[in-house]
């Protein structure tokens, strides 16, 4: 085939898709319609529980299946990685750059994106085509289940959804109950060694800290995820270092703190590691990261003790 003439046959299978989509959404909703306001304060009406959805970011994937609609997700972006059964889904490209065309190929009736991560001119562009498009921005642990909840109602698994957020929510208070007024540990979050990053109070791996006793260091910075050295880290002397990396291996970066051992935290050996999918992906398995992490401090909590004990002792 010659190629304009391909490109000419792609641009009216396009259109014609895109046409339909429109002719699908633009009558006047029914009774019975599920309305939902989304994480940017924009009210979504579909006109029935959507079955065919399209997940553009991996924590959202995640979150649809624990809200029971894993099976209408008829598509995701790359690194949707979990549950076992995202991983056979057709991609949509990744949720930086999405094929807009084998998006409109797999014909949503819901497309859910990621403020933070997906590009504003494509989710716009899904709009004028006539996609219903939901914004999800989950960065603190009371919008899990939130988020849940309205998945599921956008689904029609409001139920499953609800035992799920309601399990988070239980959960989570006595996480909070056990550990949160606990003596407090002073916590350096390193997310990445070359360049050093941290974090600050404004997202959610903070909130799971301070459920667990813990005070981020660094949680006053101005940025998100600031960049910081050596240096700093020396000066705020944490009691315990935290890190994730990016696999389920522990970080061999993790251990080039044991060069500074002035630092309490090196000092006690209280160098811990969280597997990044149950601490820094927004899903209800950061509740595995926050159990984790609470154990964790408790053992730097007790060792704090002790050691002083022995001063006092020894004075």
């Amino acid at each position: 085939m010659n190629p304009s003439h391909r490109t000419i046959r792609t641009a009216l299978l396009t259109l014609v898709i895109a046409m339909g989509l429109q002719l699908s959404f633009q009558t006047p909703a029914e009774a019975g319609a599920i309305q939902v306001v989304d994480d940017q304060n924009q009210t979504l009406t579909l006109p029935q529980p959507a079955k065919r959805i399209i997940s553009l970011a991996p924590s959202v994937t995640e979150l649809l299946y624990s809200a029971g609609a894993g099976d209408k997700v008829v598509a995701v972006v790359q690194y949707s990685d979990f549950p076992e059964a995202a991983k056979a889904l057709p991609r949509v490209g990744g949720y930086t750059q999405l094929d807009i065309e084998r998006i409109l190929s797999l014909q949503p009736d819901l497309v859910i994106g990621w403020q933070s991560g997906n590009q504003p001119e494509a989710l716009d562009k899904l709009r004028q085509l006539g996609i219903p498009v939901y914004i999800t921005e989950t960065r603190f642990l009371e919008q899990i289940p939130d988020t849940l909840e309205r998945f599921g109602q956008m689904a029609d698994t409001f139920e499953t959804a609800a035992r799920a957020a309601n399990q988070f929510r239980s959960t989570l208070d006595q996480l909070k109950n056990q550990y949160q007024d606990k003596n407090t540990v002073k916590v350096f979050y390193q997310v990445w060694s070359q360049p050093l990053i941290t974090i600050n109070k404004q997202n959610l791996i903070n909130q799971v800290i301070e459920a667990c006793g813990g005070q981020n260091v660094f949680a006053e910075l101005n940025t998100i995820a600031p960049r910081i050295d050596v240096e700093a880290v020396l000066k705020a002397n944490p009691d315990a270092i935290v890190a994730s990396g990016m696999g389920v291996e522990r970080p061999e970066w993790l251990d080039e703190w044991l060069k500074w051992p002035s630092i309490n935290a090196v000092k006690n050996d209280q160098l811990h590691f969280i597997p990044p999918g149950h601490i820094q992906r927004q899903t209800v398995r950061v509740l595995l990261g926050a159990e984790r992490l609470c154990r964790q401090l408790d053992q730097t909590r007790t060792l704090m003790a002790d050691s002083v004990d022995q001063q006092g002792s020894a004075q």
